[in-house]
């Protein structure tokens, strides 16, 4: 998953999550990323994922979108870049991973070593008769 946190603009301090791709950023009602923000068009740029290239960033043909302040009009993302969409900046970061649960594993790990010493503790009793 790929979030991005919200940076300037009425929706400061927000962290929007995404979950499929393509992404739709733009201020059109059916943009999955909707920003009503001046400067930000209907359909602003698209958000998608290659595998061979990782997330491309794709704008619009005259939508003005800048990557680490440089314009462009499609760029891979990083890490960390940040976006800027007419007045709206955001920065785009890779989803927290979520860790499994061990609990199991680790129960599993104890009570093989309790098994394990059981047996030497059987075997000392044992040889020393």
């Amino acid at each position: 998953m790929v979030q991005f946190q919200i940076l300037s603009g009425k929706q400061t301090g927000t962290r929007w999550v995404a979950r499929r791709f393509p992404v739709q950023l733009g201020r059109e009602a059916g943009c999955d990323l909707r920003l009503e923000e001046p400067g930000v068009w209907e359909r602003h740029c698209e958000l998608s994922l290659d595998p061979a290239q990782g997330f491309i960033v794709t704008a619009q043909p005259d939508a003005l979108l800048t990557v680490n302040q440089q314009p462009v009009q499609s760029a891979q993302l990083r890490n960390g870049d940040s976006l800027a969409l007419g007045s709206v900046r955001l920065q785009f970061w890779l989803g927290e991973a979520r860790q499994r649960g061990l609990g199991l594993r680790e129960a599993a790990v104890w009570a093989l070593i309790l098994v394990l010493c059981l047996i030497q503790v059987g075997l000392v009793y044992w040889l020393s008769k």
